[in-house]
Parts: structure tokens; C-alpha cells; sequence
């Protein structure tokens, strides 16, 4: 077997283990174990616990490694077990934040945040890593210590984590699925007023994280109303990807119905839009000239009168193609008393695109958030 099939191997296997049996811990040394559960449920920083899911899978995989050495290229020299933990992270921990695990870890590996970049030394407990909280940084290092003297089978940490990994996954998804559950209870009451979803809205923009969401709120308007316009939502970015990696004209791009072509692009902002700002887009623009007609910002912040004059002054230039800049609640408002009969729907696919957004782009706290504030909106009890 190829060093992919043995390692996905050993992740299903552990996997199968922590789910059957999920009320005990695969560890019994008490302290080791409290070190497991402050890396996995950290809940103010997942990079942690992939680090730690990826030195105990590489030492499964490999018991010569060292699992304290997780860089191919170490200061002074000492190579002997040796091996990369970027590499195990990204090929074979990613794919426990997709089906069919949907674990609550990072999306992207924990070897390109501060604490682990570079640092090519042995990961002893004396080493200082940068990050917070400090705790979960220091508990990482010692498991590091624990299995690398066999004071506990890197096994049995691969194991005592995911199972920890899934019940955390499984408690998330019953309080969202409870909530969703009080919410369908008052399904015949009278619809919310557009005003009231207005309010639900600025109160979950208002979140703390909530970057992603002004671009899922102006996503959701074109999928409710695609019919009535015309025109659809041909690609929805991902949250972590620049539009240099996938030349996109913007975070969503808009095409008449039946065709492919970019017609209208939206980039979000959670500051003000500036002239810089504008400068890019006509970069773009001008790489999606044969079609783009209209680009557009939506901010969250405040409106410069001398930015937006600067924006409308382009039209001519650039041949008839419009940017404009619209603050993000103001559009929402209009969109909602112009098609004011699909205020309810447009509250739906809100919620069901919230809900579909990956943990690295909108976390449980949001999408909780949101259907805590529903639910009082709507006033379920």
C-alpha cells in the first residue's frame, strides 16, 4: 500500500474506534488525557490540535519518526527522524474537515500559522511558541514529550482526539438542529416584516468573525430572485481564496440566466472602500472587459463622497462599465421592500447558505447566532 492509502487507512480505522466508543477515553493516565482534551477542544484556536492529529497519525504511520521533529530541515543538522508534519496536516488531516467526518478543526494546516512556521527545531516542552492561549500551545509540545517516551501510544492519542473531535461535532449539531427545530414550530405564524429581518440581519453582521456574511446575504438575494431578474449567481468564491488564485472578478459573480459570462461582480468590504480599492477592480475589469458591465461594493463601514465621486467618474473611461460602492444594510433594505413577497424566502436561503459555509469560513458561533436571533425574532419559546 502507498504510504496516501495506508495513512487514510489508519484515519477511517481510528475514526471507526472513537465512534464506537465514544463514552470512554482510550486514555487512562488523567493528566495525559486533561493534555488531549485542552489541544482538541480549544475552541479559540483549532491549529493545535491538527498539528497534533498529524504527528500522532505520522508516528503511527512511522514509529521511527520522532514526533517532535515535524520539519525536514532541523537547525544543527540532526536529521534522524525527521519528517514533515506540514505534509501529513495538509494531504491527510484535511480531509477530516469534509465528509464523512466534518470534524471541528481548522480548515487550513496548523504549519503556516505563527506558532509552528519555520521554526525547524526539536519541539521539546522549553520551547516557546508563539500563539495563544499559551495553555493549548504548551500541552501540544508535552504530548509531543509524552508519546515520543512512550508514556502513551501516539495510537491511543490519535484515537482519545478524534473521539473528543466527534463529540464536540455531534453537540454543535444538535444545538443547531434543536434550533431549527424551534423555529419550524412557529412556521404558521405571521410572516416577520421586512423591517424585522433588517434587524436580524444588522444584529448577526454585527457578530464578532462575521466577514463572510454580507457576501451570503447578497448571494441569497440573487438566488430567491433569479427568476424575477433574470440573472443567477455563477460562482460564490471560498472565504480563504484570493481572486489572484482564481481570477475571479470578485467575491460573487453574477450571469444573465442560460449564460456563463460575468455581467456583474461584487466585492465585500468590512472598511471603507478606497481608491486603492477601486485601482484593483479596474484590473479586473479590464481582464473580464468583453463582458463585466457593472461592479459594485458593498461595504459594511462608511462611504467616502470623494471615493464614490472618484468611482462614478470611471463610467466614461471604461466604456460604459459602472462601479459603484452601496452600503451593505442599505441594499438589503431595498432589496427587500422591492420584492417584499419574498422577504420569507430570501430570510431561508440566508439561512440555508449560513448554514452549508464551512467551519474555517463562518464558525458554530455564528451560524448559532443566527438562529438564536430567529428564533427570538420570530418569537418561538
Amino acid at each position: 500500500m502507498t504510504e496516501t492509502d495506508t495513512c487514510l487507512r489508519i484515519l477511517s480505522d481510528s475514526y471507526s474506534r472513537a465512534i464506537s466508543q465514544i463514552t470512554k477515553p482510550f486514555i487512562n493516565d488523567t493528566v495525559i488525557l486533561q493534555r488531549v482534551e485542552i489541544v482538541a477542544l480549544c475552541l479559540r484556536n483549532w491549529a493545535g490540535v491538527r498539528a497534533l492529529l498529524a504527528g500522532a497519525l505520522a508516528k503511527v504511520y512511522q514509529p521511527k519518526y520522532d514526533i517532535r521533529k515535524p520539519y525536514t530541515e532541523m537547525v544543527g543538522g540532526t536529521r534522524k527522524g525527521c519528517f514533515s508534519g506540514r505534509a501529513f496536516d495538509e494531504r491527510y488531516i484535511h480531509t477530516l474537515t469534509a465528509k464523512p467526518y466534518h470534524l471541528p478543526i481548522n480548515a487550513t494546516t496548523a504549519y503556516l500559522t505563527p506558532g509552528l512556521r519555520t521554526k525547524n527545531i526539536v519541539l521539546t516542552p522549553d520551547v516557546e511558541l508563539e500563539g495563544r492561549p499559551p495553555e493549548m500551545y504548551k500541552a501540544v509540545l508535552q504530548l509531543f514529550e509524552d508519546v515520543q517516551k512512550n508514556r502513551v501510544s501516539a495510537q491511543n492519542v490519535l484515537d482519545e482526539t478524534l473521539r473528543l473531535l466527534v463529540i464536540e461535532r455531534d453537540k454543535r449539531d444538535q444545538t443547531l438542529r434543536n434550533l431549527l427545530t424551534d423555529i419550524k414550530r412557529i412556521a404558521d405564524r405571521m410572516p416577520l416584516a421586512a423591517e424585522d429581518i433588517m434587524t436580524l440581519l444588522a444584529q448577526h453582521l454585527a457578530c464578532k468573525n462575521s466577514s463572510r456574511l454580507p457576501v451570503l446575504a447578497i448571494a441569497a438575494a440573487y438566488k430567491v430572485a433569479a427568476e424575477r431578474l433574470g440573472e443567477r449567481v455563477l460562482h460564490l468564491h471560498s472565504h480563504n481564496a484570493a481572486d489572484k488564485q482564481t481570477k475571479a472578478a470578485g467575491d460573487i459573480e453574477i450571469t444573465l440566466l442560460g449564460d456563463d459570462n460575468v455581467i456583474t461582480a461584487y466585492e465585500m468590504k468590512m472598511k471603507a472602500v478606497t481608491i486603492a480599492d477601486i485601482n484593483i477592480a479596474l484590473e479586473k475589469i479590464k481582464t473580464h472587459k468583453s463582458t463585466i458591465q457593472h461592479y459594485l461594493f458593498i461595504t459594511t463601514d462608511k462611504i467616502d463622497a470623494d471615493v464614490r465621486e472618484y468611482a462614478a467618474n470611471l463610467y466614461n473611461d471604461l466604456g460604459g462599465v459602472e462601479i459603484a460602492i452601496l452600503g451593505c444594510l442599505d441594499f438589503l433594505r431595498h432589496f427587500l421592500h422591492l420584492f417584499h413577497r419574498l422577504r420569507t424566502d430570501y430570510l431561508g436561503a440566508y439561512q440555508e447558505l449560513l448554514l452549508e459555509e464551512p467551519e474555517s469560513a463562518v464558525s458554530h458561533t455564528l451560524k448559532e447566532a443566527f438562529l438564536t436571533l430567529r428564533k427570538s425574532a420570530e418569537g418561538a419559546t
